[in-house]
């Protein structure tokens, strides 16, 4: 009897990585499909990228569990991610990075002009928290440890979207073209 409980057994720690991702990935697109516009790698691919941007390089761990803040010092505006300080230009840039930097993003676009940043920002906050409003609805009757893993597979999922969408280049294109008349 033992033995066959112990097969039994087995046979669910075989199946339980495959149920996992199945309601994992039911999560995910009913989060996607809730979100609609709202999905942040949407956002990214279709109001940021389509702009001029430049590619911006964090250099943080690549986790979802990154610790991240705003801190106003005598020289500025920095990022704390972890131990790692990022120094911004302005308040709005660092709430743009503070975005990306809190799914672990490696690289990710910046657009040029500074004038839009503050507002892609705002956009970008609302769509992580409605992301993450809608999260802790699916997950609310799943345990801590369980709600842990399917947090971080959703933040990987984003995170892999945005690095598929890419960077785009270090300095954006400028075009040089003047008009002259023909004498």
């Amino acid at each position: 009897m033992d033995s066959i409980l112990r097969g039994k057994n087995l046979c669910f720690n075989r199946l339980a990585p495959f149920v996992f991702l199945q309601l994992f990935m039911e999560i995910v697109s009913d989060i996607r499909e809730k979100s609609r516009e709202n999905w942040l790698p949407l956002i990214y691919r279709d109001k940021i990228r389509t702009l001029r941007t430049r590619s911006f390089r964090l250099d943080i761990p690549t986790t979802g569990k990154n610790r991240v803040e705003i801190q106003h010092t005598l020289l500025g505006v920095e990022l704390k991610v972890g131990n790692k300080r990022l120094s911004c230009p302005d308040l709005s840039t660092a709430r743009y990075l503070q975005v990306f930097a809190r799914l672990g993003c490696e690289e990710i676009a910046v657009p040029y002009d500074i004038t839009k940043i503050s507002t892609l920002a705002d956009e970008l906050e609302s769509a992580w928290q409605r992301i993450l409003l809608l999260f802790d609805e699916a997950v609310s009757e799943k345990t801590a440890a369980g709600k842990s893993r399917l947090r971080s597979g959703l933040i990987k999922e984003i995170r892999l979207e945005l690095a598929e969408i890419g960077a785009g280049e270090i300095m954006p294109q400028f075009r040089q073209t003047t008009k002259q008349r023909d004498s």
